[in-house]
């Protein structure tokens, strides 16, 4: 078994694989105070909850944007795993041809996601990825390779930055009101955070599609609040949570010859 990695800002997502089939997935809050003891037992003690043993896992490989938790994670895997795991770094095989200007400062998850993409729904078509992780980024791909994108603020965080900036304003639940005039705080609320960012998605997609001359243009969704978005916006073909675990797998099978006990 294969276990793949995905460490973001706000959460670390696991995803445990036999072959081509995924066995578990699941999710804990990023941590930069926990050490590697920590989140080792908390790993073998979830793995042992669905019926896997540590002594299975055969390899693995981390995607991160919390370059302080890469040794941690390292270690731990180490420690309670014997693993070695791949890293999302330069030197690793991709496949992937970027059109950026310094291809070194491109997050491995944009990295990974757009690999992903192009392995799940070809190489020939023109997409846009929307990731609502803790920024919202939009990457474009054309002809197979990356072309650029977009890094907006996160939903999450925005709301945060709301809620900690104002005296009285509660702390709610993402998700879309019954109206867009909202009558309490919490749906106004609701209102500014869900519509206000569908609204930026919509505008953000058109402006990339009129530049780029296309039309038929693949737009993906990933990432923890794709679902609420969806329902928001006229714009998104495709909501794919898996694309970025889904692609660390495919890259491992890439790069097997490491990882390995």
């Amino acid at each position: 078994m294969i276990l793949c990695i995905d460490i973001g800002n706000s959460n670390i997502k696991y995803a445990v694989f036999e072959g081509d089939e995924l066995k578990v997935s699941f999710r804990i809050a990023t941590d930069l105070k926990k050490t590697s003891d920590e989140y080792g037992a908390q790993l073998v003690s979830m793995l042992a909850f669905r019926g896997i043993t540590a002594g299975e896992i055969e390899g693995g490989i981390v995607s991160s944007v919390v370059p302080s938790l890469d040794y941690t994670i390292e270690h731990m895997l180490f420690v309670y795993l014997s693993v070695k795991p791949l890293q999302i770094a330069p030197g690793l095989k991709t496949g992937l041809k970027m059109r950026a200007e310094n291809p070194r400062e491109v997050g491995a998850d944009r990295v990974v996601n757009n690999v992903s993409a192009l392995k799940k729904y070809g190489a020939e078509r023109t997409m846009i990825i929307v990731d609502f992780g803790t920024a919202t980024t939009f990457n474009v791909l054309k002809g197979g390779e990356f072309i650029g994108g977009v890094i907006a603020p996160g939903i999450k965080g925005s709301l945060d930055s709301l809620v900690s900036g104002t005296a009285k304003l509660p702390r709610v639940e993402i998700e879309a009101p019954p109206s867009v005039i909202a009558t309490n705080t919490v749906t106004n609320m609701q209102a500014g955070i869900v519509f206000g960012f569908a609204g930026l998605v919509e505008y953000i997609v058109k402006k990339i599609k009129k530049e780029l001359k296309e039309e038929r243009v693949l737009t993906i969704a990933t990432g923890g609040f794709s679902e609420v978005m969806a329902k928001e916006t006229a714009c998104i073909d495709v909501i794919d949570k898996m694309l970025t675990l889904d692609g660390l797998k495919y890259l491992y099978d890439m790069n097997r010859t490491g990882g390995q006990k």
